[in-house]
């Protein structure tokens, strides 16, 4: 009977450590889907730490880490300058529904980097994540499996050293 239906006690030293793991990774989650807005560089998991700490974020043990992740993605931009990283992606479009397809992408598209028409479309550009779903349905559904989207990049960020002056 116990075996069964019965719970398994755990202790209070478990119960932390378990909760201490899961912060780190949403934190590290975070870290690793966002950016500074203003220098597209990445945040460290500490900072992010550090800013969970200030808005009082409590983990939810019984919520996956991610989706944990995003809700903090969104109480952080209320505290801090944070976004997620831009996905880049390519798109190749038939000649036919290129240009009204287009005009349908363009409110979910950020920045288009690169644009060539010749037999086809093909545009090179950054969107938010949060929109990749919306986008690729779309194309889908216009292009009749025609067309197609490649993600060149999971995260578009600054690598390097920073200069000062």
């Amino acid at each position: 009977q116990i075996l069964s239906k019965g719970e398994l006690q755990v202790s209070d030293k478990e119960r932390h450590t378990q909760l201490e793991q899961m912060f780190r990774d949403i934190a590290t989650i975070v870290a690793d889907k966002c950016v500074n807005p203003e220098t597209k560089r990445p945040y460290t998991v500490i900072l992010i730490e550090r800013a969970m700490k200030d808005i009082h974020y409590s983990v939810k043990p019984h919520k996956s880490t991610k989706q944990q992740a995003l809700e903090v993605i969104r109480q952080l931009k209320e505290t801090m300058q944070i976004e997620r990283a831009h996905m880049r992606l390519r798109f190749l479009l038939p000649a036919k529904e290129g240009k009204k397809l287009k005009e349908k992408l363009k409110p979910l598209i950020k920045v288009i980097e690169n644009e060539d028409f010749h037999e086809q479309l093909e545009i090179v550009c950054l969107i938010d994540p949060g929109c990749f779903r919306e986008i690729d349905e779309l194309i889908r559904s216009e292009t009749k499996g025609k067309g197609t989207l490649e993600v060149l990049s999971l995260k578009d960020v600054e690598e390097g050293d920073e200069k000062l002056e």
